[in-house]
This record gives C-alpha cells, structure tokens and sequence, in this order.
C-alpha cells in the first residue's frame, strides 16, 4: 500500500553494480533498481545478504567495482560532498559517545552549517519530538539501545535532506521503540522525504515500505510493491514449527526429504518455517515424520500468506538453483 502521492521523479537510479572487496567474491552480483521521491524503498534480507555494501555505495563511502549509480542527478564518484549534504545516514552502532544528546544535535547542526539560531531551534523541536528532552544532558555513552537510536534518527533532521537513509536502524529496539522509531520516520515520509530502509525485519518493512526488493547473496531475487508481492502468494500458507533438540536434527533431514519441491522449508536450528501450496498435505507430512522419527513437536502453527512468505520463498528458490 502506498503512504504517500509519490512522483515520478527518480533520485536514486543503480544499473549493474557489482562489488568485491577481495577480487574473488562478490558482495554485490548485478544489482540495479530506480527508487521515486516521496517512496520508502525496502532492502530486505538476512545478514551478510549484501545490504550494508549497498547502502554504503549509494552513501558515497566507497566504490563500487562496476556498475553506475545516480543520486539526485549525481554521481558519487564525481559529487560526493554535494550528495551528502543532502542525505542523511543512519548506521549501526555510529554516534558521539563523548558528548551530551543535546551535544549530538549541536555538533550536526555545526557540521551542516546550520545558522545558531536555527540550529536550537530545531534542536529543540527534535529532542521534544523524539522524546528526548528528559535525557538532554545525559552524555551519549550512557544511553540505552533505544535512546540512542532515536538520537542517532533524530540528529539527521539538523539539516535539510532529500533522502534519509537508515541501515537497520531498529537493531537492538524493543516493540514499542521500534514502532515509535517507524511512526516518526513515517510523518517526515507524508512532507516528501525519500527513505531508503535495510533491515530483516519483515515486519518492518510490512508496515514501513511502499516497494521492497529481497536481496540474498548481493543479487535482488524479487521486488515490487509489498501488495503486489504478497498477492503472489495468494491460496499458499506458512506453517511454523518447532522440535524438540534432541530429535530435530533427523526430523528435518527426513521432512526435507519427503516435502521433496512440494513446499519451501526454512529451518533455524530447532525451529522452521514450510511455505505450501497445499497446507494440508504438508500438515500430513510433517506429522508423519514425527511419528517415523520419534520427534517431539512443541509448536505448530499455520498463518496467513504475508511478506515473510516472499521472503522465505524468494531465499528458498535461490538456495535450491
């Protein structure tokens, strides 16, 4: 669904980037996507997928080993300085430990060259807005996970930005700060801002992004809208389990076996997740190999098609080819 009347205007456009950091392997395989202004473009997968190498490119912290990139009409090879100062960048585990959260926002807004009186006063308008005036003077270092993810959101908005970047800015979040977290990046989202988001949260990006494009491997294996990708999966269904330890090991060797290509099956450790075209019959499979192995099932569950279907798939399909 989109939140926001997106126009037609491109910002970012990537064409047939590649990247290695050693000659050998590849972080990023022939990626090329187009995001619009005013859109919350996702970047979903697991870690190492290849996702911070991306952002870090389209960041101007490094370059790619081939393939071309634009940012607002520039390249970051040639106009580095004029792209950052109009993107904001949002990494993990970056701030200004030594000083105040009130010190964060002075030294950005200095930094951009924020004229002093505007300076406080969007310093003020940020830390009220962020929920940060009880911890103004609380120095960085000493700060939650949470408090400091909001500063390290908040400070961006010292200047203007065209694009805000965030590279899985949610880590170490509870429920409630996540979602806080989204809800004020979803309001600067409906004035024009153009979000580009990393995460593998799927419920993130469920609830945050206009398009996503599931990337694995540093190759894209699918992207659309979320709608259009979770209609793809219409009639299938996701059945998430888990077995005991000390049985699951010849469990899943033996459901993978029988499931054969009927279904998608994504296992971490004692836990998995089957994507089916027939729920039923694989409910059937699994609790027959339960029975033929002796295996414990302490959970089992069956749920409605949603984006972590077209992740499971999109990541199960690659794997197998």
């Amino acid at each position: 669904m989109s939140r926001v009347s997106r126009s037609d205007q491109t910002v970012i456009r990537v064409e047939g980037l590649e990247h290695t950091y050693d000659g050998k392997a590849f972080a990023l395989k022939g990626v090329g996507f187009e995001v619009k202004k005013g859109e919350v473009f996702g970047l979903l997968g697991k870690n190492g997928a290849g996702k911070s190498t991306l952002i870090k490119i389209l960041t101007t912290l490094i370059r790619p080993t081939e393939g071309t990139v634009t940012i607002l009409g520039m390249e970051p090879s040639k106009d580095g300085p004029k792209i950052r100062k109009r993107i904001g960048v949002v990494q993990q585990d970056e701030s200004f430990d030594f000083t105040t959260v009130q010190g964060n926002f002075d030294i950005y807004g200095v930094l951009w060259n924020v004229p002093k009186e505007e300076r406080v006063r969007r310093r003020e308008e940020l830390l009220k807005r962020f929920g940060l005036e009880d911890i103004r003077k609380k120095r960085a270092f000493d700060l939650s996970g949470g408090q400091k993810r909001r500063v390290q959101v908040a400070r961006e908005m010292m200047h203007d930005v065209d694009i805000l970047f965030l590279d899985e800015p949610t880590v170490g979040l509870d429920v409630i700060m996540r979602r806080q977290l989204l809800d004020f990046v979803r309001e600067d989202v409906k004035k024009g801002l153009t979000v580009v988001f990393t995460t593998h949260n799927l419920e993130e990006a469920d609830y945050l992004c206009d398009r996503v494009a599931v990337i694995d491997s540093g190759r894209i294996l699918v992207m659309d809208t979320v709608d259009n990708l979770k209609n793809m999966y219409k009639g299938k269904k996701t059945i998430e389990l888990t077995v005991e330890s000390s049985g699951a090991e010849r469990f899943y060797e033996r459901l993978a076996t029988t499931l054969g290509t009927q279904a998608n099956l994504k296992r971490e450790s004692e836990s998995a997740a089957v994507l089916s075209d027939n729920p039923k019959e694989t409910l059937a499979a699994i609790l027959g190999v339960a029975k033929e192995t002796g295996a414990q099932i302490e959970w089992l569950s069956v749920r409605k098609d949603t984006l972590e279907d077209v992740f499971i798939d999109s990541v199960s399909r690659e794997n197998v080819g």
